[in-house]
């Protein structure tokens, strides 16, 4: 873990414990003496931490999610990706993120618990919408048009379907997870395979409008 400043900002102190926060929301909630324990494990003023905190569950379970995008990220880098097929790509982003998150799966289960909540679903979206966001950016998504919007909610009904699995597995080696990701995967390729078969069939159907026109000028 990468030392704070001297003197840090409250974001810097949030990014700093946040990685720290699960291990022990696992024993003592996502509470003010989570974060107490988290600061004393890493030598910050308790004060401050709580300061950084002041919000509550829901800030401290977001700058988790954070610290996972951010090891994510350095994971799997876009020049490491960038030699893999997008199924690949998608793949292995949605299973560093479950790697990630497997060791802290009591603290996982209560976070879900809280953003189910109906008072924070709307910032649990946005949480989920950042992640998968952000997977396809490294995935080297460019689409601006309708695709952009569907690829991430299809993507994010992926991941969050694997993380419930995650949440029941009981192998020792993830097997069951990792098995559950790619038969979803498979679905949503069989899908998008499907899509585009009807696209091209639809640009070779013969249009009704295109006949009228040439009756009504033909060519010469």
């Amino acid at each position: 873990m990468a030392e704070l400043p001297a003197d840090p900002t409250l974001d810097e102190v949030r990014a700093h414990l946040a990685p720290l926060l699960p291990a022990h929301a696992a024993f003592d909630g996502w509470s003010p003496e989570a974060v107490t324990l988290a600061a004393g494990q890493a030598g910050v003023d308790p004060d401050i931490a709580r300061l950084a905190f002041k919000d509550g569950a829901v800030q401290m379970i977001d700058a988790w999610f954070r610290s996972v995008d951010h090891r994510m990220a350095e994971q799997l880098p876009v020049e490491t990706l960038a030699s893999m097929k997008i199924r690949e790509r998608i793949t292995a982003l949605v299973w560093a993120r479950i790697e990630i998150v497997a060791p802290d799966r009591e603290a996982l289960r209560r976070a879900l618990a809280l953003l189910a909540m109906p008072q924070n679903t709307a910032k649990a979206a946005r949480m989920g919408w950042r992640a998968v966001d952000l997977m396809w950016q490294l995935a080297g998504d460019k689409a601006t048009d309708f695709n952009h919007y569907t690829k991430r909610m299809t993507l994010g009904a992926v991941y969050g379907s694997t993380v419930l699995a995650l949440l029941d597995d009981e192998t020792a080696d993830l097997s069951d997870t990792r098995a559950f990701l790619d038969r979803r995967i498979e679905n949503v390729m069989r899908f998008e395979r499907f899509k585009a078969d009807v696209r091209s069939r639809a640009e070779h159907r013969p249009s009704l409008s295109r006949f009228i026109g040439r009756l009504r000028y033909p060519a010469i």
